[in-house]
C-alpha cells in the first residue's frame, strides 16, 4: 500500500522508524502515567490495581488486532508466533527466565525503559546489560544456547493458533477480551487510568495494520511488527554505537520514541528524579536479573510486551506459553526471595522495599 502514496524520497522502512517513533512517545508517556508494568501483579504493593491496567491494554490489545484480521488488513499465517514447530523447550526456560529477571530487577523491560526516560540510573543499566545479553543470544556467544533449546520442538501444526480449536479466533479472542475486561473493571482504578491503559493496548493493533498494511511495499517490505523490546533493544544497542555503517530500523525508532515519551511525562508531572544503586549487593542483584532476562526473552520470543500485550492477540500457542512461563517464574521468584531466610515456618521474612517500581 505504501507504494500508492507516491512518496519519493522516503522509503516504507524510513517511514516506519518515523512511525515507531509516534507510537513509543504515546506508549512511554502513558507508561509513565499508569505504571503499566505485569510485575506489579505478582509482588507490587498495589497488585489489584496494575493488574487491572494490563488487564484493560490487553482487552483493547485483543479487539482491536483480531478486528484487523477480520478486515483482511493483516495475517498472521505466516508470523514466527504461529510456527508449526513451537520450540516448548526454549519458551518455557525462556519465560522462566524472564520472570526470574523482571522480579530482581523489579520491573520488566518496558517498565525499566519507561523509568531510565525518568532519571532512574538503576534501570537505564539494567537495560543497557539486558540489550548486550539479549544481542548475544541473538547473534553473539551465547547464540549456541539458543540454538540448542530451540531444537527441541513439538509439532504442532495447525494448531499453534487457538484459531483452529473450536469456535475459531472469534470465539476465542472474545473469550480473552472479556475475562481481561472483567479483571480491569473490577480492579478499582479511576476511569482515566483505564483509559490510558486502553490506548496503550491500542497502539498494538496500530502498530501491526501500520507495518503490516499501511507500509507494506512489495517493492521494498519491511517485517510487520508490533510493540516489543527485546531485540529492539538489541537493536538499537548496535545502532548506537554503529550508527553510521547500520540504518534506524522500527526498533530503534519504538525505543527511543519511549525512552523520549517518558521523559517529557515525567517532566511534566514533577516525577523526574535521579535515582541509582544503594549498595554493591543491590548492584549485583539487579545486573543478575539484567542478565536474566536478556537470554530469557530471546527463548521465549519476546518480553511481557512483545510475548504478552503484542503476542497474545496473535492467538499464538507460543505466545501463551511464554506469557504463562514468565508469570510462573516471577511467582516462584519471588516466593524465593519471601521466604524465611532461616528456614524456619514459623516465621516469615518481610522483604525491604525495593526501588524501580
Amino acid at each position: 500500500m505504501f507504494e500508492t502514496f507516491g512518496f519519493e524520497e522516503t522509503t516504507a522502512r524510513q517511514a516506519s522508524v518515523l512511525f515507531a517513533l509516534g507510537l513509543g512517545l504515546v506508549f512511554g508517556a502513558l507508561a509513565q502515567l499508569t505504571r503499566f508494568c505485569l510485575r506489579r501483579t505478582i509482588d507490587g504493593s498495589d497488585r489489584r490495581e496494575a493488574a487491572g491496567v494490563w488487564a484493560m491494554a490487553l482487552a483493547i490489545a485483543v479487539l482491536g488486532t483480531q478486528a484487523a484480521v477480520l478486515q483482511g488488513w493483516i495475517s498472521f499465517d505466516d508470523h514466527r508466533l504461529l510456527a508449526a514447530d513451537l520450540p516448548v523447550l526454549a519458551v518455557i526456560a525462556g519465560g522462566l527466565m524472564f520472570g526470574a529477571g523482571m522480579i530482581l530487577t523489579r520491573g520488566c523491560v518496558s517498565r525499566l525503559m519507561v523509568l531510565s526516560g525518568s532519571g532512574n540510573l538503576r534501570a537505564l543499566l539494567v537495560i543497557s546489560v539486558f540489550a548486550i545479553t539479549a544481542h548475544a543470544t541473538l547473534k553473539g556467544v551465547l547464540a549456541p544456547l539458543r540454538t540448542s533449546l530451540g531444537a527441541v520442538t513439538v509439532p504442532l501444526g495447525d494448531y499453534a493458533t487457538l484459531a483452529a480449536l473450536p469456535g475459531g479466533a472469534l470465539v476465542w479472542g472474545l473469550l480473552i477480551a472479556l475475562a481481561a475486561l472483567a479483571i480491569a473493571l473490577r480492579s478499582g482504578n479511576r476511569i482515566p487510568v483505564l483509559v490510558g491503559a486502553a490506548v496503550i493496548g491500542l497502539l498494538v493493533p496500530l502498530a501491526w495494520v501500520g507495518t503490516g498494511f499501511v507500509l507494506f511495499d512489495e517493492f521494498d517490505p519491511i517485517a510487520m511488527e508490533s510493540l516489543s523490546f527485546t531485540a529492539p533493544s538489541a537493536d538499537t544497542l548496535f545502532y548506537v554505537v554503529a550508527s553510521s555503517a547500520v540504518s534506524g530500523s522500527f526498533g530503534t525508532g519504538l525505543v527511543g520514541g519511549v525512552l523520549v515519551g517518558a521523559l517529557v511525562a515525567a517532566l511534566l508531572t514533577g516525577q523526574f528524579k535521579w535515582q541509582s544503586f544503594e549498595s554493591p549487593a543491590q548492584t549485583g542483584r539487579y545486573l543478575a536479573g539484567a542478565v536474566l532476562m536478556g537470554i530469557g526473552g530471546v527463548l521465549a520470543g519476546g518480553c511481557t510486551v512483545g510475548a504478552g500485550l503484542a503476542g497474545v492477540p496473535t492467538l499464538g500457542v507460543a505466545a501463551l506459553l511464554a506469557i504463562l512461563s514468565i508469570l510462573l517464574g516471577g511467582s516462584l521468584t519471588q516466593a524465593l526471595l519471601s521466604a524465611d531466610p532461616s528456614g524456619s515456618a514459623g516465621r516469615q521474612a518481610t522483604p525491604a522495599p525495593q526501588p524501580a517500581e
